[in-house]
């Protein structure tokens, strides 16, 4: 049996599901709803307030900004701003 294919989810600056890479580049809350109905996902807003050391925002933070390290398009610069990587 083959894996399961992720469904593709069309998201959109327009419809307000994203933000413009000049607004910070990431998900809005309408955006992530989409993207958690038409998979199955979690997914959780980006942590971008001040953070106590050692927290679980914290420890997501040091995740996302380790793992979008290699990000170079406007978007994900946008995005890693956003995050205060």
């Amino acid at each position: 049996m083959p894996p399961a294919k992720k469904k593709s989810v069309s998201l959109s600056v327009g419809r307000g599901e994203k933000q413009s890479v000049k607004a910070g580049g990431g998900l809005t809350a309408k955006g992530r709803a989409k993207y958690n109905r038409a998979t199955g996902s979690k997914l959780k807003a980006p942590v971008t307030g001040k953070v106590k050391a050692g927290s679980a925002d914290a420890k997501r933070r040091k995740s996302f900004c380790a793992r979008s390290k290699s990000w170079t398009g406007p978007r994900g610069k946008a995005a890693r701003r956003r995050w205060k990587c």
